[in-house]
C-alpha cells in the first residue's frame, strides 16, 4: 500500500485538518455553519476531499434516527465528522449525502479578510 492520493483545493477560503493541514473543503461548499458535533459546533458540507469512510451505522441524532459513516483525514487519520448516508424522516431527507465536519477538526486557510 503506498501514499494516498492527496487533492489540494485552489479556492482563496479553504478548510483543512488541524492535525496534518491536509485539505478538506472549500467554504463555497457551506451549506449551514448552525449544526452540532459530538464535541461542539460543526458545519454541513456539500462536498469535502482527502476523507475515507467508516462502517455505516445507525445513529440516533438531535433530529433523529440516521445511517450515518465517519469520516477520517486520509492523510492522519484524525475523525474529522460524519458523512449522511441515510435519513428516515423526510424532513431530513436534504441531508443524505452531505457531510459535518466538526469546527474543532479543521482550521482556515487562506485570504478570509476582514
Amino acid at each position: 500500500m503506498g501514499r494516498p492520493f492527496k487533492q489540494y483545493l485552489n479556492g482563496p477560503r479553504i478548510y483543512s485538518c488541524t492535525r496534518c493541514r491536509c485539505h478538506i473543503a472549500d467554504h463555497d461548499e457551506i451549506i449551514s455553519k448552525g449544526f452540532q458535533g459530538r464535541h461542539g459546533r460543526a458545519y454541513l458540507f456539500s462536498s469535502a476531499v482527502n476523507i475515507t469512510l467508516g462502517p455505516k451505522e445507525d445513529r440516533y441524532l438531535m433530529t433523529g434516527l440516521h445511517t450515518v459513516a465517519d469520516i477520517y483525514c486520509t492523510c492522519c487519520n484524525t475523525v474529522l465528522g460524519w458523512k449522511y448516508e441515510q435519513a428516515f424522516e423526510e424532513t431530513q431527507k436534504y441531508k443524505e449525502g452531505k457531510f459535518i465536519i466538526e469546527k474543532s477538526n479543521v482550521m482556515k486557510e487562506g485570504s478570509w479578510g476582514p
